[in-house]
């Protein structure tokens, strides 16, 4: 993907000249059409209503006659093409409007076809136009990564280039279609009065001459503003980043301020842009208005020397009527091209070439293996203190083998990602037999040599996503692109790719797997092997069940949690776990799910919050008269926790213990407290708040002492009830508990389980665990179960999972794309046995690759035959093989 053109109209003309020229000639096409329907008014007015075509006396008059005048250079005369209609006065009069119609449809047919292909070619150039800066963001060197800030570069994909996009379309066709009628009026005009031609060219040139000039501050303001904004956009996200630092600091008030400063300053400069932008709209409405005033004036005193007839002062009005709005389309297109280009301009300063990495073709051949040995040729790295660069020298070393790069810190971790491509050396080159890693493709780079830190890129998704990331370099695509698609047809045009993320872009055979299911055994034995198990595990229980109960995996969860049942009763344990059934109370449950017996099919109604508004779950509720006391359990929830966190401040344990009320939530129920009614109902508002505390209330983890027999009978007994009214085309079926079926609303733990955990016991919890572990096992359901936990979502950035597991990861996905040298930069903190583990599971899974280790401390030298000491700047390399 090339750079940009650094000037806008190139760039336009580069990728649009085919369709601008295109929609042009249709513009052309348009203007006889437009010319006859300046004219008709006048014929119309003097032929039929005035009865000029019947002034000598004839009774009808001919109706498109068509005739052609030979000028005398051509021997003079006039040859008759179609002699026309007769017709009458009046029939003339229809006939001659009915064409003035057809000619105002014609024209807006016309119109119609033309914004049309503008808006597509607008927003075709946008998608290409993106799509390239995307491109060139994927190319940004390593020193640009650094000093770029990505929510500037993601405000200019997303909203800087809409107005480019939009403008593109008009960028050749609005000139051309408007200028043309512009110019055709203003014949026309000319053709009926010359005087009246001069009086409004002379107002269409200083419109055009005086408006722009006193526009060109606004275009200048606009672009401070545009950079401003940027700004403010940068630092906003800047603040996000470091919001730990605000809360931690109590800088809260500065960083207001200075955020308010900043929207001083953007406030100021659109107050400018006002000003000015009205300023020249008043001029512009009273240019406008001055020349109807020439009109009449002039006009009419020509129409009383008899100098201009009735006819042509209505159809010059009528001309000058179509005049103003090109005139004023051709001003904002001024404006607008003079602020597009300043923002394209500053798009492409953006993705200037300076900041991007050399144009690589894709080649079709695997990239070359690199070889052996490594050697460092004058070599210096970046000071991570900021100091002058830190001389390597030169080294050589054979690969493959094991290279330890000592003594452990900063100049270390620089080396390893320099090996990896992260950063530019200041000085030097670093050499893997006959290639330059400097001069190396990035494709060929990135195949031969993986990197994983303990800071790994991860994206919103699941846990095999990120895993698999590394594979989906190039579609698996077996068959000829059909053009005839719509979306590869789009994005021929766009220059996007014909790729999509839903062609096959895994190569199994290359993997040696033979499947999907053969790859996630794969995945499971390679995190297994970094001691992620027992997490994996851990997630695919606390996951929604996938499996439907009549397949041989469904079968066996149930066949398991019958044999479930009987190991607890045979171990004493069978009191830890208080089974869902229809006619018991589930102490280990919420309020809502013993009402309910069941899972909502609306996700969102698991929230208490949203349930506790559904009208037909209130209906129900009011039927089996719970929703008063259940309101009131609500309020007595709230009174409780009011005087428990009357002096917590936000971010205590005891909101965790209580999780109930969020501390932002907490003010607003002690303001309802404050206008309890002393006697009578709830407000709606109030009593939805009010009921979701109850229905999210557990009596063994609050101890209120709020739930007693007899209102768990009832909450029992309106179960029916509650699920009856559930019942509807609404979406809000609930998944009941079935002991013969699996329920695909709840979580893997709670379907094998049929129950939930007394967590009242002390480490009752842990027992249970080992004990259905165990019993797992024994159904081979542990292997399900952490495939399941493969589809846990790890969040923005992995946030939703630990930073071990995180890390593990990132090595996971390094060791799967099969290098043929793996950079690891002190992952082995975050792994259990440390370099052990490492060792381990690179001998088992690459034999033959090379590992360059930055570690955590120093290594055994027993461990790594290769060790590469780097020190400070009066520190020469040395190499030594133990």
């Amino acid at each position: 993907m090339r750079a940009l053109e650094p000037r806008l109209f190139p760039y336009i003309w580069r990728y649009s000249k085919g369709n601008q020229l295109r929609i042009c000639a249709v513009v052309l096409a348009s203007l006889p059409f437009y010319f006859a329907s300046l004219d008709l008014p006048k014929r119309i007015v003097n032929d039929a209503i005035t009865g000029k075509a019947y002034a000598h006396g004839e009774a009808t008059a001919p109706f498109l006659e068509l005739t052609v005048d030979w000028p005398a250079a051509l021997g003079g005369g006039t040859t008759h093409l179609f002699e026309g209609f007769q017709l009458d006065r009046f029939e003339l009069l229809l006939s001659l409007s009915s064409l003035f119609l057809g000619l105002v449809l014609i024209n807006g047919a016309f119109k119609f076809w033309i914004n049309l292909q503008k808006g597509m070619l607008g927003e075709r150039m946008l998608r290409r136009l993106r799509f390239q800066l995307f491109a060139l963001m994927l190319r940004f060197s390593p020193e640009t990564q650094r000093e770029v800030k990505s929510s500037e570069t993601a405000t200019i994909i997303r909203d800087e280039v809409e107005p480019i996009g939009a403008f593109i379309g008009d960028a050749i066709v609005v000139p051309v279609f408007q200028g043309c009628q512009a110019a055709t009026a203003l014949a026309f005009i000319m053709m009926q009065n010359i005087w009246l031609g001069i009086a409004a060219g002379g107002m269409v040139a200083v419109q055009m001459i005086v408006i722009p000039r006193l526009r060109r501050e606004i275009i200048r303001l606009s672009r401070q503003r545009q950079i401003a904004s940027r700004a403010l956009a940068g630092r906003v996200a800047e603040v996000l980043d470091g919001l730990q630092a605000v809360m931690l600091n109590d800088t809260g008030r500065w960083e207001r301020a200075e955020i308010g400063g900043r929207l001083y300053d953007l406030y100021d400069l659109r107050l400018k842009i006002y000003r000015r932008k009205f300023a020249v709209k008043y001029l512009n409405n009273l240019l406008a208005q001055v020349t109807p005033f020439l009109f009449y004036a002039i006009g009419g005193y020509f129409a009383l020397k008899g100098e201009l007839d009735i006819g042509q002062l209505v159809a010059v009005l009528a001309a000058y009527r179509d005049l103003p709005p090109p005139l004023k389309e051709l001003i904002d297109w001024d404006q607008q091209r003079l602020d597009v280009e300043v923002k394209y301009e500053t798009v492409a300063a953006h993705f200037g070439a300076h900041r991007l990495r050399p144009v690589e073709r894709e080649a079709e051949l695997p990239p070359p293996r690199l070889g052996s040995p490594l050697r460092l040729e004058g070599l210096s790295l970046r000071d991570p203190q900021g100091g002058a660069p830190i001389e390597v020298g030169d080294a050589e070393i054979r690969l493959p083998g094991r290279l330890a790069l000592v003594p452990a810190g900063p100049v270390a971790q620089e080396f390893a990602r320099v090996l990896a491509g992260l950063q530019l050396p200041p000085g030097g080159t670093i050499r893997i037999g006959d290639h330059d890693l400097s001069t190396l493709p990035r494709r060929d780079h990135a195949h031969r040599i993986a990197y994983a830190g303990i800071q790994p890129v991860l994206f919103p998704g699941t846990l095999r996503d990120n895993v698999l990331y590394g594979l989906r370099v190039q579609p698996l695509r077996t068959h000829i692109l059909d053009l005839s698609k719509t979306r590869i047809n789009e994005a021929v045009k766009t220059g996007n790719p014909c790729d999509s993320v839903d062609d096959p872009w895994i190569d199994f055979g290359r993997l040696g797997v033979r499947d999907a299911l053969d790859l996630d055994d794969r995945l499971l034995d390679l995190l297994g092997r970094l001691d992620l198990g027992d997490d994996l595990y851990r997630f695919g229980l606390g996951a929604l069940s996938s499996v439907a109960h009549d397949t041989p995996v469904g079968q066996r969860m149930i066949a398991a949690r019958e044999h479930l049942r009987e190991h607890f009763a045979q171990k004493g344990l069978a009191d830890l776990v208080i089974p869902f059934a229809r006619g018991r109370y589930n102490d280990q449950a919420t309020v809502a799910e013993n009402l309910l017996f069941g899972v909502p099919r609306d996700t969102s109604l698991t929230d208490p919050r949203r349930l506790a508004g559904v009208p037909m779950f209130r209906e129900a509720l009011e039927k089996v008269k719970l929703l008063d006391e259940l309101d009131r359990m609500g309020v007595a929830i709230a009174s409780n926790l009011k005087d428990i966190f009357a002096d917590v401040p936000p971010g205590h344990p005891l909101f965790r213990r209580f999780s109930l009320i969020t501390p932002d939530a907490l003010p607003d129920y002690l303001r309802r407290l404050g206008r309890l009614p002393a006697a009578g109902r709830l407000s709606e508002a109030d009593s939805v708040a009010f009921l979701a505390l109850a229905l999210a209330y557990v009596e063994p983890r609050m101890r209120f002492g709020l739930l007693n027999q007899p209102l768990t009978k009832r909450i029992v007994g309106a179960r029916g009830v509650v699920q009856g009214f559930m019942h509807g085309d609404d979406g809000y079926d609930v998944e009941s508990y079935d002991p013969n079926r699996i329920n695909p609303r709840s979580t893997v733990l709670d379907n094998l389980l049929f129950g939930r955990i007394d967590t009242v016991r002390m480490h009752g919890e842990t027992l249970i665990q080992r004990e259905a572990r165990a019993v797992f096992r024994e159904f081979d359901l542990e292997r399900p179960i952490q495939r399941r936990g493969l589809e846990k979502e790890v969040g923005n950035r992995g946030q939703l999972l630990p930073e071990r597991v995180r890390v593990r990861i990132g090595l996971a996905r390094a060791i799967l794309r099969e290098p043929e040298i793996l950079v690891v930069d002190r992952v082995d903190e975050h792994l259990e046995r440390g370099v052990g583990t490492l060792l381990d599971v690179t001998e088992a899974t690459l034999p033959r690759a090379s590992l360059v280790a930055s570690l955590s401390t120093d290594s055994d030298p027993a461990r790594f035959p290769a060790r590469l000491a780097l020190g400070s700047a009066e520190t020469r390399l040395r190499t030594a093989a133990e």
